[in-house]
């Protein structure tokens, strides 16, 4: 690729000035991220251009999020690792994303995560002077204890989505390894919401680690960097094991700072329930683990909702004749959207059945979603131990 560089340099002269780095470094980063496809290169790096303009890129460190992003969004970077590169946290379980989604613009949770890149890149830069040596990438950890059905939430993991995107196309050949801890029986589902937005060099990174996972974090960055809450020796100076000074660990968002209480969402179906009948949505699920997914809501008045399991396959069935699997309850749906999701554990016909049957004066118009939601296969494999930790 002798000469090219050149040629890059060339083409993008009006815009250098406007860059973080104007180095072979970071021009290479954008080649190999577009696999030396110059237009390919040249059309990322314009647009990376355009978001630093749109976002302040040059001032966003100086810049304050809303005080409840800042308490409220977990992560953090925390120490280096054995080669120099800064170690981000990022704690999944104990982050409340609807209460985020609900408390602030869904600009501002994008920029605090661009804030983070930023961060990250001057780490990076400072280290590179420091050792004399060019540092470059980030470690990763993200602990997923704790990541539960509540973070499947679509609205959340579309928004997961488009921080995963923004990372992708503006900090490309940034990551070394993304190690995943503590992951929980859902990771696969959870992981194959968001894979798509990866590429396929970072999919290469994405490491699940069973249960010697401290010993492996321990290979790659030296205990006395690590937080004695991950298996090392630090702490915060006042003795504090989970260094919370500079790793946030979220919780749940207070409700007076909510600003909405719903978000506009768009339903693939809608039908008339008639008075005092109920309607029946059937889905097959062929192996456990997987995960039903559902939004909803009513017109003018409350519906019942319930989900079942099918006892024979090919009739309906009478509520009554099938196993209960959520039970059936009244929802002010017409007032808030409903959601949720269930972990199906046996495979078989489950049925979800909008219930009107105590309404004798009113049909109610419903509009749903509903998704089956697959595990990714290879990180599930991981999980339970048949095959060595290569990524998924």
């Amino acid at each position: 690729h002798v000469g090219q560089g050149g040629d890059f340099r060339e083409k993008l002269q009006d815009v250098l000035p406007s860059l973080p780095s104007q180095d072979d470094y970071f021009l290479l980063k954008w080649l190999r991220a577009r696999s030396f496809d110059l237009p390919k290169a040249e059309a990322m790096v314009r647009k990376h251009a355009e978001v630093r303009k749109h976002m302040d890129a040059d001032n966003i460190i100086a810049w304050e999020p809303p005080e409840v992003i800042r308490k409220y969004m977990s992560g953090g970077m925390c120490g280096y690792d054995r080669e120099g590169s800064p170690v981000w946290y990022e704690i999944i379980g104990p982050m409340d994303a609807k209460g985020l989604l609900f408390s602030a613009s869904k600009q501002d949770l994008m920029k605090k995560k661009f804030r983070d890149c930023e961060l990250l890149r001057h780490e990076c830069e400072q280290q590179s002077e420091k050792l004399g040596k060019k540092v470059e990438m980030v470690t990763m950890v993200y602990d997923c204890e704790g990541l539960g059905l509540k973070h499947l939430w679509k609205p959340a993991v579309d928004t997961y989505g488009e921080i995963l995107s923004m990372f992708e196309e503006n900090y490309p050949e940034s990551l070394k390894s993304l190690f995943i801890v503590k992951a929980p029986k859902l990771f696969p589902v959870a992981y194959n919401l968001v894979k798509h937005f990866l590429s396929e060099d970072t999919r290469k990174k994405v490491v699940v680690l069973g249960s010697n996972w401290k010993e492996v974090l321990q290979k790659h960055i030296d205990p006395a960097q690590i937080p004695v809450e991950y298996g090392g020796t630090l702490t915060d100076p006042d003795g504090d094991p989970k260094c919370s000074s500079k790793i946030n660990y979220g919780g749940d968002v207070p409700q007076h700072y909510y600003v909405r209480d719903q978000l506009a969402q768009k339903y693939e179906h809608s039908v008339v329930v008639n008075r005092g009948s109920s309607h029946q949505v059937e889905y097959e699920i062929l192996f456990p683990s997987c995960v039903l997914r559902w939004q909803f809501r009513s017109e003018g008045s409350d519906i019942g909702f319930g989900v079942y399991l099918k006892t024979k396959v090919g009739e309906r069935q009478r509520a009554g004749d099938m196993t209960e699997v959520l039970p059936n309850q009244r929802y002010n749906a017409h007032m808030v959207p409903e959601d949720g999701s269930l972990t199906c554990s046996t495979p078989g016909i489950y049925v979800l059945r909008f219930d009107n049957t105590y309404s004798f004066l009113h049909s109610k118009k419903v509009s749903y979603s509903v998704e089956v939601l697959l595990p990714d296969t290879a990180s599930a494999q991981q999980i339970q131990g048949e095959s060595p930790n290569h990524s998924p």
